[in-house]
């Protein structure tokens, strides 16, 4: 029997070679016939750590490799394009502390000296 492949979303990547996706699906409700959406959440090994969190990835069912592991990491199909706002504030901060902030020191320079025309 051929192995299934799936194609989901990054939800976790805080596991060491482990990620969690999601894979997204609309089942029809067998009374009202109304589309519901669910989602299947699988574990999947990513041997070199080359997914992250947001990314859509597509997974190939394997052997079990852990308690819950049992999709590996087939390709990245594409990189998410989300801003980690809480990275960016902290590196900026880092660098408003260091005082390196080649911008603020431009803008100083040019305040600095006067304008001779």
């Amino acid at each position: 029997m051929p192995k299934r492949v799936a194609v989901g979303r990054v939800t976790s990547d805080k596991m060491a070679k482990t990620r969690v996706v999601e894979i997204p699906r609309k089942v029809r409700h067998p009374k009202y016939g109304k589309f519901v959406r669910q989602r299947t959440v699988c574990y999947v090994h990513d041997e070199n750590n080359e997914s992250a969190q947001g990314d859509t990835v597509k997974i190939v069912e394997s052997p079990p490799l852990s308690k819950k592991k049992r999709w590996m990491l087939v390709e990245v199909v594409e990189k998410s394009r989300e801003v980690d706002v809480a990275a960016m504030r902290a590196a900026r901060k880092q660098v408003d502390d260091e005082g390196l902030d080649p911008v603020a020191e431009d803008v100083t320079a040019d305040e600095a000296e006067p304008a001779t025309e």
